[in-house]
């Protein structure tokens, strides 16, 4: 039970950073209708801002407060940027159609790689977790369960952000407006908002979402130019899965993936094992053994990957989607 509760605590901490990570890239798909592959770069930017800023803050004002300033900083700046590549990129493209949208954000993921490459070198950097949230939760240890603090503190930054974007879009002028502007543009306009601009804050606002994910996700994982290829992959997975331009879809999908994962990599158990139980027993001779004998835990990686595949077979507009593609 102790394994099990842990696991699904791990489970649930990586699935919300899953959503952190792909919340910016559905809200940017809703409302623009753009799938951006540079997505999880600005992931990494957030990681590496934060990191830089902590060093800074670490020599001007003191140890320990690098971590706090970055998490207000580094997404700000990661969305502004976000927003000049709107701006001045994505924005010269749009009227080319999808494709073109689709290369300028792939071939602007490998330019962000090699930039930060320069900048921060190939190898990882130490951006680590700051030493108040350092150490398990003191409360868990009554029950004898060892969990991170710090990653109790991701999940309920995970469940903030949500939480804020749901009453941003709902409860707001602004958010209101964003989203007449997505069905509605010309009516939009009309009304005097400046919709051009609109989309060039949802953009920016997208990108900071995934730069704070990645001040957030820097410490628990590695810091290194390799971790937006890491996780780049999944969260389209998590977004075609959800269903695209879907928040609550994303939510689902984010921790469904992240609980699957979590839970595989512990099962050593094969379809040999299961084929034993039911008393046939398959030997070296038997045609394809070598992947009869595979476990969970090692194919715990391809899992995600075969749950898009059946979920574009029989649903593919996602758990959550409303619109095809």
């Amino acid at each position: 039970m102790d394994i099990f509760l842990i696991s699904l605590l791990n489970g649930l901490s990586y699935g919300l950073l899953l959503f952190m990570l792909s919340s910016g890239l559905t809200l940017i798909f809703s409302m623009m209708g753009v799938l951006n592959f540079a997505h999880a770069s600005f992931y990494m930017i957030g990681a590496y801002f934060a990191y830089q800023i902590g060093v800074w803050a670490t020599h001007l004002v003191g140890p320990n407060t690098g971590f706090w300033i970055a998490l207000i900083i580094a997404p700000l700046a990661v969305g502004l940027i976000g927003a000049m590549v709107e701006k001045y990129g994505l924005r010269k493209v749009h009227k080319f159609g999808h494709v073109p949208e689709l290369l300028f954000t792939f071939g602007l993921s490998f330019i962000i790689v090699e930039l930060v490459q320069v900048i921060w070198g190939r190898a990882a950097v130490s951006y680590r977790v700051p030493p108040i949230l350092d150490g398990p939760i003191e409360f868990l240890k009554d029950f004898g369960l060892t969990f991170s603090l710090y990653r109790g503190f991701m999940m309920i930054v995970a469940l903030v952000m949500l939480a804020l974007i749901w009453l941003m879009l709902t409860r707001t002028r602004i958010g209101l407006v964003i989203q007449a502007a997505l069905t509605h543009p010309d009516a939009v306009e009309s009304l005097g908002h400046n919709v051009p601009r609109v989309f060039m804050l949802v953009f920016g606002g997208g990108c900071a979402l995934a730069g704070l994910a990645g001040v957030i996700g820097g410490p628990a994982f590695v810091t290194e130019p390799a971790m937006a290829a890491t996780l780049g992959s999944i969260i389209f997975v998590v977004t075609v899965v959800g269903g695209m331009g879907s928040l609550a879809g994303a939510f689902i999908a984010s921790v469904l993936i992240g609980l699957i994962q979590t839970f595989a990599v512990k099962i050593d158990f094969s379809l040999v094992d299961l084929f034993k139980t039911l008393g046939i027993v398959l030997t070296e001779k038997t045609p394809f053994f070598d992947v009869w004998k595979l476990t969970v835990s090692q194919i715990a990686p391809v899992l995600p990957y075969l749950l898009l595949v059946l979920i574009l077979i029989f649903r593919p507009r996602g758990l959550m989607g409303t619109r095809e593609g």
